[in-house]
């Protein structure tokens, strides 16, 4: 695969970037390919002196985050961390995260993304899917227990431990090792384990210098895709530099700004990956992370930071919203939000930017195109319940539900399909699978919408079977499998219903076995040991039946035509 000179060059895999008749707004300015450990390389180089991270308090600069990078990549390479190796980062966000992401990319290991709060079974999966070798996991004992105890089957060789009280402030850090002592994951002295402190002694001079190409797989990020079967979206370092740069372009400014960036959505989700990390690190600004959403540090942060811009997803900002109507949220030096993850209500959004004075707009993509695919101006029009015009160097094509090869004309309704130079590579180790979600080298999306006379995107439908809860992907299939692990359970469905905080939420519908018993509350605590928290039911229903379509096989349609009833009045 030859590298992309500009966003108009053949895309992998034969995918040509002729911009067929009904397709959405053309490239325009060339988007270099780069690696995305130019992104930190360059951010020390021009800015050094620049703050580059803010963690509840405690504060490195770029010098010092770099200097650490190097540090972190000669252990790893000392540890036999290079090309063909899969690295797993098992973090919360924290420096951990955005030192050992560009250490091991400068190894030429290929990242791979894990959700801490990921059950056992989906450690186990991912792992051997991705053939991930070495991990980094937080020193959380209820995280660290997890990884270990599925290391030796699914063939994970090392851990690296991160300790969280090394990198909080000093009077800080103090409490946490004397009231959270329990909650700090002990781990053997074997040659599994390694901590952070000992990985970093390394001398960054006896790195040896790696060959890696832009076309190079940097990171799997596992999706679910339109089956809700995890799959490894593979983003290429051209693919996740070329978003960050779209974005640049979108914005208007670069370093000069000297921005502050909220970054409490999660870096190993995609969104933040490009939006907070790359991004970031991209235009030399200053990430203020948090581990996690809990409003009250929030805002508390926001009050001594002063964030210049926030990405967020709609939970987040009815959150903000209803804490607002009550306390000042000092959102003074706020530019604009960027939502994305899931549809952000109208309501949402007006009542935010009347609240802030600070612009919110809304954008859309996904895993497979790291992810920005369209995000509503700036500057200019904002149109209410669009997704935007496409990012800059992205074409959008409206194709027929009924024949894929055929595009639809401007203002009429389709499949979303894109081509573009953040358009990922392909699935890992999915060859049907890749050849299934493009068409005529255009990336299919599963979701139905249009183009208006401006190019603005519209969604209007979903063709995947998928909950969008609090900005990720739910997939039912999933929740309905762990519900027929219960002995007592006869036939089970899941659908997404309308939550007021979330946008939506998993219900699930079950009928028991003839001669058997359980309750909502015993199924629910089964549930807590296979799912995550976010795939937990809302609501469970024990029903005497379920609706069945003419040959038999349960439907949805009906319970989701009950509960819209239900919402509506």
């Amino acid at each position: 695969m030859t590298s992309r000179d500009t966003v108009t060059d053949p895309l992998p895999s034969g995918r040509g970037a002729a911009l067929p008749d009904g397709g959405g707004v053309p490239a325009s300015p060339p988007i270099p390919p780069r690696l995305l450990t130019d992104l930190i390389d360059s951010a020390v180089r021009d800015h050094g002196e620049r703050r580059a991270i803010d963690f509840l308090g405690r504060r490195w600069t770029y010098a010092e985050i770099g200097a650490l990078v190097d540090r972190a990549a000669a252990g790893l390479q000392a540890m036999g961390v290079g090309p063909d190796v899969r690295f797993g980062l098992c973090l919360p966000n924290t420096p951990y995260f955005v030192i050992l992401y560009f250490a091991a990319l400068r190894c030429g290991a290929t990242i791979v993304n894990f959700n801490p709060l990921y059950v056992e079974h989906e450690l186990r999966h991912q792992i051997r899917d991705s053939g991930t070798t070495v991990m980094a996991v937080i020193d959380v004992a209820s995280i660290h227990a997890k990884v270990a105890a599925v290391a030796e089957e699914s063939g994970l060789e090392k851990i690296i431990v991160c300790p969280l009280a090394d990198i909080l402030p000093t009077f800080t850090s103090l409490l946490y090792r004397l009231f959270k002592r329990s909650e700090i994951a002990r781990w053997p002295a074997d040659a599994r384990h390694m901590a952070f402190g000992d990985l970093t002694r390394a001398n960054p001079a006896s790195f040896k210098p790696v060959a890696v190409t832009p076309d190079d797989v940097a990171v799997l990020q596992y999706t679910g895709g339109t089956t809700g079967v995890p799959k490894g979206a593979m983003l290429t370092h051209a693919n996740l530099t070329a978003n960050s740069h779209q974005m640049t372009l979108h914005v208007g400014h670069g370093a000069e700004a000297n921005d502050r960036i909220m970054g409490v959505l999660p870096m190993f989700h995609v969104f933040a990956l490009t939006t907070v990390l790359n991004f970031s690190v991209d235009t030399a600004a200053e990430m203020i992370l948090l581990p996690r959403f809990e409003l009250k540090q929030f805002l508390k942060t926001v009050k001594r930071t002063r964030p210049t811009k926030l990405l967020a997803v709609p939970t987040m900002l009815t959150a903000l919203n209803k804490a607002a109507a009550s306390q000042d949220v000092h959102f003074d030096d706020l530019d604009f939000v960027v939502s994305g993850g899931a549809p952000l209500p109208f309501d949402v959004r007006q009542e935010f930017e009347r609240v802030t004075g600070a612009r919110v707009v809304e954008g859309y993509g996904l895993s497979e195109t790291s992810p920005i695919l369209t995000c509503n101006p700036i500057t200019g029009v904002v149109k209410d319940n669009s997704a935007g015009p496409p990012f800059p160097g992205t074409t959008l094509e409206i194709r027929s539900l009924d024949d894929p090869h055929r595009i639809m004309p401007q203002g009429e309704r389709g499949e979303v399909c894109a081509r573009g130079p953040q358009v990922m590579k392909g699935y890992w180790n999915k060859p049907e699978e890749t050849e299934k979600v493009f068409v005529d080298g255009a990336i299919r999306t599963g979701d139905v919408g249009y183009l208006d006379e401006d190019g603005y995107l519209f969604l209007v439908d979903r063709i995947k079977d998928v909950i969008i809860c609090g900005g990720y992907n739910v997939y039912p299939r999933v929740i309905e499998e762990a519900l027929y692990e219960h002995p007592a359970i006869l036939e089970a469905v899941v659908i997404g219903v309308k939550d007021d905080y979330r946008g939506q939420a998993p219900k699930a519908f079950v009928v028991l076995r003839p001669g058997q018993s359980a309750s909502t509350a015993e199924i629910a605590e089964f549930l807590k040991t296979r799912l995550s928290k976010i795939e937990l039911p809302r609501e469970i229903e024990i029903r005497q039946s379920l609706p069945k379509t003419l040959i038999g096989k349960l439907s949805k349609k009906e319970l989701v035509a009950e509960e819209a009833k239900k919402a509506a009045g």
